[in-house]
């Protein structure tokens, strides 16, 4: 039997790059030499949009934009900062990482969080913290494009540090854009908190032009206010932030909003909206949901929310994976978030994406395409897993020689399923290719957690068996292997 395991507890922050190490690891986990070359077939013309399910990246803190035919989307990667490019939501997870920005100053090309990047007129500006090893030592910096690309290149351009706060530790940077003026926001100390909310003018995108003023914003959790972002509608800006600590599953989004024609330096002319606006689903296996950004649809008729948030209700700051739903607007003219959507809940994509999107796999058989699963040996299975996987069910072993056999066609196949403690090794293969081990131990449990992305592959038939070892390294209690979700990939 598979058991879940207990988090331990880690103070503010100074973790945060473990669920950068989890990203990276999953990514690297995905790699390997190529099966012999197969004759290339055309891809199918697909009319529809079609649907995606989540999650989009494996890295936390997201800023997304839709722009000249592409999304692009930058998470917290540790100490560079990397962005991908697709012309569809539902290929992003599979896109070619592509870095923009490192730096060799030594005072400042470490621990580097949450980028974000702007378009004024036509440069990019990347916004961005870092440190030089010591996590207090954290500031906010800015590079800016060397021509009109949000994927680079860029060149460093300053540090942005308001003079009340220059000697101080600040993170999270946003951009607000408000009577045709632009104004710093970020996380940083103030009397409210370590992490709390500043703002300071702006005279260009690279300028900070006066002191910082402290926004005190309610929370539900005392320690943290971070990651402002902003949307503008109904006559109000509305900035939306998230609070707690992010290792906990209550870690959550709140808002307040200003009038149009108000100053935003003036923190009484900021309203407190009362109660948490996004915030953890039990019923859908999602906690800690925050981080946000927000972003159009490709035809501009939709706002749609990109998140980070994890699939275990342990204080963690691994798992952080980051979403997307689509979100409205309430009758007051207020954003209405709604809830966290179940990691693979398939939603349609956003309007105007042209697609053609990816289809489903699940352990039971059953398929959204062209695809099946089959097993050899005695599987166990069930609905034990609830909202930790797809459709609550899932198959897994421990008996050696036991295989799971996905047939599918399409380009590429990623494998989700539970991490656990009780986890061993699997061997993967491709059309009957050289097999890759890979470990499905995890020191936490964690549903639809991706495993495996496959390589790219001639557009066709083909076929992926996971096969059970039986053997486990030295930290697992057991050899399982699970199997639950596989999303295909057509082009």
């Amino acid at each position: 039997m598979r058991t879940q395991p207990h988090g331990t507890v880690s103070p503010l922050r100074i973790l945060r790059l473990l669920g950068v190490l989890t990203a990276l690891g999953l990514m690297l986990a995905g790699t390997y030499a190529l099966p012999p070359a197969r004759a290339a077939a055309a891809v199918p013309q697909v009319s529809a949009a079609g649907t995606f399910r989540n999650p989009l990246n494996t890295g936390p803190d997201p800023f997304m934009t839709y722009w000249n035919g592409n999304y692009y989307l930058t998470t917290t990667q540790g100490n560079s900062i990397r962005m991908w490019r697709s012309p569809s939501l539902s290929t992003l997870l599979t896109a070619d990482p592509i870095t923009v920005w490192t730096d060799s100053d030594s005072s400042r090309n470490q621990g580097i969080f949450a980028p974000e990047f702007y378009r004024f007129g036509d440069r990019w500006y990347l916004y961005y913290t870092a440190d030089d090893g010591v996590d207090d030592h954290h500031r906010i910096y800015v590079a800016e494009s060397d021509a009109d690309d949000p994927a680079g290149s860029y060149h460093f351009k300053a540090e942005l540090a308001p003079p009340n706060h220059a000697a101080d530790f600040a993170i999270d940077p946003g951009i607000l854009q408000h009577n045709g003026r632009l104004y710093l926001a970020y996380s940083g100390i103030n009397q409210y908190q370590h992490n709390g909310l500043n703002l300071a003018p702006l005279s260009n995108p690279y300028t900070v032009s006066g002191d910082a003023v402290a926004i005190d914003g309610a929370g539900g959790c005392p320690e943290v206010r971070e990651g402002p972002e902003f949307l503008y509608r109904n006559g109000r800006t509305w900035m939306t932030y998230s609070t707690c600590d992010t290792g906990k599953p209550d870690y959550q989004i709140w808002m307040m909003s200003l009038p149009s024609d108000a100053d935003p330096l003036v923190p009484g002319n900021w309203t407190q909206h009362q109660g948490p606006v996004f915030s953890r689903a039990d019923d859908h296996g999602v906690f800690g949901p925050g981080h946000h950004t927000f972003f159009r649809s490709p035809d501009g008729t939709e706002d749609w929310m990109a998140y980070h948030a994890k699939t275990t209700s342990a204080n963690t700051y691994s798992d952080r994976t980051t979403r997307a739903q689509r979100i409205g607007w309430n009758a007051d003219g207020s954003p209405d978030l709604g809830r966290p959507l179940a990691m693979g809940a398939t939603q349609d994509l956003p309007s105007g994406d042209p697609g053609p999107g990816a289809y489903w796999i699940n352990d039971d058989g059953r398929s959204s395409g062209d695809g099946t699963v089959t097993y050899t040996g005695d599987w166990n299975s069930g609905t034990g897993c609830a909202a930790q996987c797809f459709w609550n069910d899932d198959h897994w072993s421990d008996a050696a020689g036991n295989t799971a056999t996905y047939t599918f066609t399409g380009t590429r196949i990623a494998l989700l399923s539970v991490r656990d403690t009780g986890n061993g090794y699997a061997g993967l293969s491709i059309d009957g290719g050289a097999e890759q081990r890979l470990d499905y131990y995890g020191a936490i449990r964690t549903g639809e957690t991706l495993q495996f992305l496959s390589p790219r592959l001639p557009y066709g038939k083909h076929t992926l068996q996971v096969r059970v070892t039986g053997e486990h390294d030295g930290q697992s209690q057991a050899s399982y292997v699970s199997v639950d979700r596989a999303e295909v990939y057509v082009n």
